[in-house]
């Protein structure tokens, strides 16, 4: 089986897998957009491979697999930093949250002792 068969079929399967996650509302749009643009790309490339090794050379690789393994890297150190900044969103909010509990919570408290 050629490879760029192989591609584009585990690129197309991760597509549509996160577009069912999205459906499913397993996974959020915001948190899906990563994903199916690296899917996407790969879909691209593997249709259209001679501009994957067009793009290799360009940048100086020896081989096509030395960028396509440099672009993953760089792709996944993105993603891992967007979901860090994502992360660090929801436990301020978290933080937020918990705080005016305890605000409504005292004041519950209050009115409770005041009948």
């Amino acid at each position: 089986m050629n490879i760029h068969i192989v591609a584009m079929v585990v690129s197309v399967a991760i597509f549509l897998f996160v577009v069912e996650l999205v459906r499913r509302r397993r996974l959020t749009f915001k948190y899906a957009i990563g994903w199916l643009l690296v899917s996407a790309g790969a879909i691209f490339f593997a249709v259209f491979y001679k501009l994957l090794f067009a793009c290799a050379a360009f940048l100086g690789f020896e081989l096509p697999s030395n960028f396509i393994f440099f672009a993953l890297f760089c792709v996944f150190v993105t993603l891992s930093l967007l979901l860090t900044v994502f992360l660090c969103q929801q436990n301020s909010r978290n933080d937020i949250m918990a705080q005016k509990i305890a605000l409504l919570e005292l004041e519950l408290e209050k009115l409770k002792k005041k009948l």
